[in-house]
């Protein structure tokens, strides 16, 4: 059965278009306008072995803010399309990954109620590239987890470098996700006492 989803985004801010495959290769075609946030998208489906297509045209003339907003938001939608009922599914996964001398921690909950808990270290360069706004990493977050309807614990205990510390989340994140999503042999129906997810 193809976990697959598609969402499109239309605004006066931006046009947003994105496929996702859960059961992909990890194979990325992203173009946002943001370079550092299409590494980090990048990143995203490598290490979460999701196939990603995104196509974002934003108003960067402002600034990088609603582009990155909406991008998420779209995937988070094309997220929760590819889940489907989330029948089968591990549903709970966590993930450790370092970046020299950063380490970001996530651990996720396919819960169907969206939720974020997020923390870095304090006093990161405002910047990274020439456009992407390191305030913004938490934000992509609540936008994603908003249309995903996912519950995201993400935490990086310390770090140094700013590019080094947003990279850490989004792979912890990616194998997080991956694990969460994968189908367990031993689960029948839905992972939840409730009966729906």
């Amino acid at each position: 059965m193809s976990r697959t989803g598609r969402a499109e985004r239309a605004t006066k801010e931006t046009r947003v278009a994105v496929e996702i495959d859960l059961d992909g290769s990890g194979a990325a075609d992203v173009s946002t306008g943001v370079g550092f946030f299409d590494h980090m998208l990048d990143q995203l489906a490598k290490h979460g072995l999701f196939d990603l297509t995104v196509r974002t045209e934003g108003d960067l003339h402002i600034d990088s803010h609603h582009t990155m907003e909406d991008t998420a938001l779209a995937l988070g939608a094309a997220f929760a399309e590819a889940l489907g009922d989330k029948a089968g599914i591990r549903r709970f996964a966590d993930a450790k990954v370092p970046l020299d001398e950063a380490l970001a921690e996530v651990t996720a909950d396919v819960s169907g109620r969206p939720y974020l808990v997020h923390s870095e270290p304090a006093g990161m360069a405002p910047v990274i590239g020439r456009d992407y706004d390191t305030t913004m990493t938490r934000h992509i977050f609540e936008s994603f987890v908003a249309q995903a309807r996912v519950a995201l614990h993400i935490h990086v205990p310390y770090g140094r470098n700013a590019h080094h510390i947003v990279e850490c989340q989004f792979k912890a994140l990616a194998r997080a996700l991956r694990v969460a999503c994968e189908p367990d042999p031993r689960v029948s129906g839905v992972p939840s006492t409730k009966g729906a997810l």
